[in-house]
């Protein structure tokens, strides 16, 4: 048999196998399903509830949280960090707060005041001061964080519950998609010291 140029085209020519649409459809569904639990396990989603953290988060905000950020280094002063309540009563509740004392720090409140190793701490994002914010000095051990929602007067945090550690954190808010008015990236404050 003689090969003509026409026959050398076919067999050059890659061939496609053709599959039902409902084979389609289902392996669409599952590289779906597989790729959004891919992605809540490295960056999930959560809803804020609560006044805690006002003016910065409101009730119903819909934010990504960030796991990688603390995979590939540590939380830094004015991170917004989403952790694991540590009250053995709420094993499955996370909270949100602004990271504001650091590994080895000394922190107090003075005049109502966060000051860190006895400097003031500069808040502009605190609106709601704390009149009755008292406590003894608490000096962090490694992998100890303090933590303080923005809306003093109406958050329970490590003035109540105590610091957490690296191991509570589940991540760093670092981006909010609900409401439309208000999407876009979380930027932590940056402190000059």
């Amino acid at each position: 048999m003689i090969e003509t140029a026409d026959h050398r085209k076919d067999r050059l020519r890659p061939r496609l196998a053709r599959t039902s649409f409902w084979e389609e459809l289902l392996r669409t569904v599952l590289f779906v399903f597989v790729v959004t639990v891919l992605f809540d396990m490295v960056i999930p989603r959560s809803l804020v509830e609560g006044r805690s953290m006002q003016p910065t988060f409101e009730t119903n905000d819909r934010l990504i949280v960030s796991r990688l950020h603390y995979m590939l280094g540590r939380p830094q002063r004015g991170d917004i960090v989403v952790f694991n309540s540590i009250n053995p009563r709420e094993p499955t509740t996370m909270l949100i707060k602004r990271v504001i004392g650091l590994p080895g720090e000394t922190v107090s409140f003075v005049n109502n005041e966060v000051h860190i190793n006895g400097v003031r701490l500069g808040e502009p994002y605190v609106v709601n001061v704390c009149t009755r914010c008292t406590q003894e000095p608490v000096t962090l051990g490694p992998n100890e964080y303090y933590v303080l929602g923005d809306n003093r007067p109406n958050s329970i945090d490590s003035r109540t519950f105590g610091v957490i550690t690296i191991n509570d954190i589940v991540g760093e808010a670092i981006f909010r998609y609900w409401p439309p008015a208000k999407f876009g990236l979380i930027v932590g404050h940056a402190y000059s010291e």
